[in-house]
């Protein structure tokens, strides 16, 4: 249980840092309707990474597989298009999208999708 504490922490860390530090590596290459996406992508590979290293150190920490990478991207993803896309479809307009940065759901997203898949 504390080796899936600290894993959460290191990944939510890490996570954030790592993939801000590869979209500002990348700088303008990136077109802006698209930097979310790529940070998305990002974010699931980082915490996926993460997830790898750690289960090599930590105890009671279950290895990642080639799922696992996939629900975390999947996650991210749908986040990001939630988040781009939400405030305009007639069903989710009343939800405050703006209350949430995105990039935070987005690496919400990733994690959700990294811990569901046990």
């Amino acid at each position: 249980m504390l080796g899936r504490l600290v894993l959460l922490l290191l990944q939510i860390v890490i996570g954030w840092f790592g993939a801000n530090a590869i979209m500002s590596a990348l700088g303008s290459s990136v077109p802006g309707a698209f930097a979310i996406y790529v940070f998305a992508i990002l974010a699931a590979i980082v915490v996926f990474l993460v997830g790898i290293i750690a289960a090599q150190v930590l105890q009671n920490v279950w290895t990642p597989g080639s799922r696992t990478l996939t629900w975390s991207l999947a996650f991210a993803i749908v986040a990001a298009l939630l988040w781009q896309f939400g405030p305009t479809l007639p069903l989710l307009s009343e939800i405050p999208w703006g209350r949430v940065p995105v990039k935070y759901a987005v690496l919400a997203g990733a994690l959700l999708g990294y811990h569901i898949r046990k």
